[in-house]
């Protein structure tokens, strides 16, 4: 007999397993079951903080095999891929991140050859390009925060909660991420995470799997436009790329190409509004600032005052409420993490945030940020977009004034930033509170600069925020800006079904960049299912 059951535990309590084994007996007394404690044993499926009316708990979930072995609680096996043969089926992947990366694994299956175009490098250098940021305050525009192999999560979190339970197979995922070389933890953790100084390797290992089974990288290599079908101009048929380190142009043919770039690559967008403007839809996005505080404030917030390190995770946040029938939200909270400089381009300031496996730095991070509509795009951004031919790129231009706005305030990659109390009294702050931000912070008035859309939803945001976390509104929290890569601005339109480019034939578009992911695991289940839909039609 199997059953399922969870019981309440203190944190001290987690691993004592008499306590938890009596638990499970009186939880099957309840349902008329008896047994014995060598009859029982126990399979953890998952573990969750419950930190609600003043008494922190860990509440434990298991299947319980009662006078049977253990059978295996994880049901999705790793898939079986397949060597690509020479003369196999080519599919051009543009971009490296979860997208890309599962969906090329999920053409191996059926021996399909992926060859995956990024413009950024490998992450061993690329962790180079990342220090230069905060060292010397310049940014590579290929190899950085956003680009590089792994995507924009390699560096910046790798958290895998996701509420994505119909777009595909969350268990199979961390279940290939823990093939992979993550910790058998995710597979239990109601909120899941890698960490930024542990996923790299992991993505390493994706990609010499994908080499070894005849997949192709071909990094510092930037995707410039496409390649029509001479009977069928709207058919793509390939890629034109530039090699970055010389410039040099070429083509890549293949049939089909999935286009898995992340939220931050703006020059694709602007290859398919030159292509097919039809391709693009403005969508809602979301833009704000960081608010950092320090860690242990945090914490004494989420556990009532029972700060227990070593038993007690850092605590964790999430935040949301409605100003004037609009979202304003927390996004990516990162406890005990850091906030990092996410630039593109030398002529913006762009912030995110992350936390390391262990989430034992001084301080705790999150974006809050404000719900973005196509009609709260000022006119100037929605006239350049007419110009452009594409009204579809009003918010990636308005995204961009913003980021450039926020350089005018900053000095080189130091970020503009104010004590959260300054921000809601109005008022200069005098000085800055210690930061995990490494390139620095640049005293500055947000409240006086920042968008007024923008500014008020933010204020009465934080307001209501107190009322729910008191001390949330203190001296020692920072307000820094801008957040404004939450996701894309901009959707590329596909077929629900076909996962095809409405407006060009043979194009995939999929990931954050496509506009129908927003994270890890997300974006590669949305990868696989672009991918499984291009194995379908090869199959026709």
């Amino acid at each position: 007999m199997v059953k399922e059951f969870s019981i309440n535990v203190k944190p001290q309590d987690e691993h004592n397993e008499f306590l938890i084994l009596q638990n499970v007996l009186k939880e099957l007394a309840k349902s008329g079951i008896k047994a014995k404690k060598d009859e029982i044993s126990l399979v953890p499926l998952k573990k969750s903080i419950d930190a609600r009316h003043g008494q922190v708990k860990f509440c434990l979930r298991y299947r319980v095999f009662i006078g049977e072995k253990p059978g295996d609680c994880q049901t999705n096996e790793i898939p079986v891929w397949k060597k690509a043969e020479e003369n196999a089926k080519k599919v051009i992947i543009v971009g490296s991140g979860p997208a890309g990366l599962f969906g090329a694994l999920k053409l191996l299956e059926k021996g399909i050859k992926p060859v995956i175009v990024e413009r950024g490098v490998e992450v061993h250098q690329r962790k180079r390009d990342i220090a230069a940021i905060s060292t010397k305050g310049t940014v590579d525009a290929n190899s950085n925060y956003c680009f590089g192999e792994g995507g924009a999560g390699t560096f910046s979190d790798g958290k895998l909660y996701t509420r994505s339970n119909k777009r595909g197979n969350i268990a199979k995922i961390l279940q290939i991420f823990v093939h992979f070389g993550a910790d058998k933890a995710i597979l239990t953790a109601a909120h899941p995470h890698i960490g930024t100084d542990k996923l790299p390797k992991i993505i390493e290992s994706m990609r010499k799997e994908i080499q070894n089974l005849g997949g192709e990288f071909l990094f510092g290599t930037k995707f410039t436009g496409f390649i029509f079908d001479e009977n069928e101009k709207s058919s793509v048929k390939g890629i034109t790329a530039e090699n970055v380190a010389d410039g040099k142009t070429f083509e890549l043919s293949g049939d089909a190409v999935l286009l898995a770039t992340g939220h931050s690559a703006n020059d694709v967008y602007f290859a398919l509004a030159e292509a097919a403007p039809k391709a693009l839809e403005a969508k809602t996005f979301a833009t704000g600032v960081r608010v950092e505080h320090p860690r242990q404030l945090i914490d004494a917030i989420q556990y009532h005052g029972q700060i227990k390190d070593g038993i007690l995770p850092t605590a964790e946040y999430t935040l949301t409420t409605q100003v004037d029938g609009r979202g304003v939200y927390s996004f990516c909270m990162c406890p005990g993490g850091f906030v990092v400089p996410s630039s593109t381009g030398p002529d913006e300031i762009v912030i995110n945030g992350m936390s390391p496996a262990s989430r034992r730095s001084k301080w705790s991070n999150a974006a809050i940020v404000v719900e973005t509509r196509p009609e709260d795009i000022p006119s100037t951004f929605v006239k350049k977009a007419e110009e452009a031919g594409c009204p579809a790129l009003a918010g990636l231009f308005y995204r961009s004034g913003l980021e450039a706005q926020t350089k005018k305030y900053g000095k080189g990659q130091k970020a503009p930033a104010q004590r959260l109390s300054d921000f809601l009294d109005g008022k200069d702050s005098a000085t800055l509170p210690e930061s995990s931000y490494t390139p620095g912070l640049n005293p500055s008035r947000l409240d006086k600069w920042m968008p007024e859309f923008i500014k008020s939803h933010l204020m009465q945001a934080f307001r209501n925020f107190n009322r729910n976390m008191k001390g949330f509104i203190c001296p020692d929290a920072l307000v820094i800006a801008s957040e404004t890569r939450t996701s894309t601005p901009v959707r590329i339109l596909r077929d629900k079904t076909t996962f095809e480019s409405c407006a060009l034939k043979n194009l995939y578009p999929a990931g954050e960049g496509s506009g129908y992911s927003g994270g890890i695991v997300s974006s590669a289940m949305d990868g696989e299912n672009a991918c499984q839909a291009i194995i379908r039609k090869f199959a026709m």
